[in-house]
């Protein structure tokens, strides 16, 4: 664990997550390459800009997270030999989640960082790791096909449930019924596709409690 942590160190952190939670459905692919998302997402580079559409503010979330818990699940993102699925909320909806919870309108993503970080640290990492289906490399095809599929998140003893509908469009139910459940965004899927570590843009931040 500490090696991984130190890998991640080196590159600084990765967009979110794992931890030793089993995925209920739909059946994964088994992958062979090893390439991590933390490599593929370059995410020693982040910095905040005006596109809504990466992932800068989720990156600076794990830096964080790891820069107070080394120890933390979030590091093995780094390592690609750990089989995971994350669904990878963007900028976007990082700032439309700080505007909800401010009550006002949040535009600048060090803003948006600002208001996630002031949550704290331990429920920052439980939102990251909400987002995480660990032990299962899920690609949009066996996603499209996993409709009313439960699955066991990263964050300890939290599910969310696939829903698929004929758009087609797969939507993600979590724990906070008066924000709009996560929408996979259909251009943006299968980031590092042919590995064991995937990622799928989403277009909210999963939480997995009732704000």
């Amino acid at each position: 664990m500490r090696n991984s942590v130190a890998k991640l160190g080196a590159v600084a952190a990765a967009s979110v997550f794992v931890a030793g939670a089993v995925a209920t459905a739909p059946a994964a692919q088994a992958m062979d390459g090893n390439t991590s998302l933390a490599s593929v997402l370059d995410v020693g580079n982040a910095k905040f800009d005006k596109s809504g559409s990466d992932f800068d503010i989720l990156t600076k979330a794990a830096e964080a997270v790891l820069a107070a818990k080394p120890d933390s699940p979030v590091a093995l993102l780094a390592d690609g030999d750990t089989e995971l699925t994350v669904f990878a909320p963007t900028d976007k909806a990082f700032k439309n989640l700080a505007s909800a919870l401010a009550g006002h309108n949040i535009s600048s993503e060090s803003d948006a960082f600002d208001a996630v970080a002031g949550l704290g640290i331990d429920t920052v990492e439980t939102v990251l790791l909400y987002h995480v289906i660990p032990g299962a490399t899920i690609e949009s095809p066996d996603a499209l096909e996993a409709n009313g599929a439960v699955l066991a998140t990263a964050a300890e003893g939290k599910n969310t449930k696939v829903l698929v509908s004929d758009d087609p469009s797969i939507r993600l139910r979590d724990y906070a019924p008066k924000f709009k459940n996560a929408k996979v965004i259909l251009s943006a899927v299968d980031i590092n596709k042919g590995n064991k570590q995937v990622a799928h843009a989403v277009d909210a931040v999963m939480l997995p409690f009732a704000p």
